[in-house]
């Protein structure tokens, strides 16, 4: 891994990303390695990118997946069939 490439004073434009390399190196790097290789980490961190944007609770989603609130958020977009 590359040190962060930002320039000084411009930390807030990096905040949800470090937030996330950090998430993904507890979640992921460090809990299963070591790693064999760079590929055996390359497949890793496409597992760990699909868990975390499908699966993985989000507290700002109130603990929710944000699959679940994307189907949330379409079935209310979705116009109720009329009846009679």
């Amino acid at each position: 891994m590359d040190a962060s490439v930002g320039s000084v004073g411009d930390a807030y434009d990096n905040a949800l990303a470090e937030s996330t390399i950090g998430s993904f190196k507890t979640e992921q790097i460090n809990r299963h390695g070591p790693w064999r290789d760079v590929n055996h980490v390359e497949v890793a961190t496409f597992e760990w990118v699909d868990f975390f944007n499908t699966q993985r609770p989000h507290e700002s989603l109130e603990d929710l997946t944000p699959a679940v609130v994307e189907q949330i958020h379409y079935a209310h977009r979705t116009p109720l069939a009329q009846a009679g």
